[in-house]
């Protein structure tokens, strides 16, 4: 699934609050009580731009991700995914 997410529209989940903090960033999804610390400011990027983007490929490569970085940023974003925080959207 991983390879598939980079060529999804992606979203922000509209349940989620995002929090940016020194390290990353605080998501909070109000419908599953579930709290995801992201590490990472760029990730932070990426998902701060998902609804802008025609896919998240596009949004990873316009935060300054390199080709060889995508696979890390596509688990990342599998994994936000598979826990609800991003959901997939109509382009």
């Amino acid at each position: 699934m991983t390879a598939q997410t980079l060529d999804l529209a992606l979203g922000l989940h509209p349940q989620v609050s995002v929090r940016p903090e020194p390290f990353g960033a605080l998501l909070y999804h109000f419908g599953t009580r579930r709290l995801t610390f992201l590490k990472d400011r760029r990730l932070l990027a990426i998902v701060e731009s998902l609804a802008d983007a025609p896919t998240a490929r596009a949004a990873c490569l316009a935060a300054g991700v390199q080709e060889a970085e995508l696979p890390r940023y596509s688990r990342a974003l599998a994994a936000l995914t598979e826990s609800s925080m991003i959901v997939g959207r109509t382009p």
